[in-house]
């Protein structure tokens, strides 16, 4: 069993940066972010391969937010710039031994994070 905690999130102003961690407690071949507004589903925003270290974006934060990793920690970064108020949502990490679109059929699913981008 792979416990996964989140943390970084907080209120910021449009155009402003924050950074959320993804803590696991073993490694797992893939860890993703996702986020959810309310009364929307799910949305995965990125992912990323344990061993190659590649990563997949969606369209629509790419170029603005990126995903990394520190295998050494097991932990996974979202470091998210020109934020919007069109981010605002919880965010989540997941992670797994596949890379699922669905946020439900990741393995191992943390509690989230709060992220208010406010204009």
């Amino acid at each position: 069993q792979v416990q996964v905690v989140e943390s970084g999130g907080g209120s910021v102003q449009a155009g402003g940066s924050l950074r959320l961690s993804c803590a696991a407690s073993g490694y797992t071949y893939c860890k993703a972010w996702f986020r959810q507004a309310p009364g929307e589903e799910h949305e995965r925003l990125a992912i990323i391969f344990g061993t190659t270290g590649m990563a997949i974006y969606a369209d629509s934060v790419r170029g603005r937010f990126t995903i990394s990793q520190d295998k050494a920690k097991n932990t996974v970064y979202l470091q998210m710039n020109s934020l919007l108020p069109g981010d605002t949502a919880m965010y989540y990490c997941a992670a797994g031994s596949g890379c699922p679109m669905d946020f439900t059929k990741f393995t191992y699913r943390g509690r989230g994070t709060q992220v208010t981008v406010s204009s």
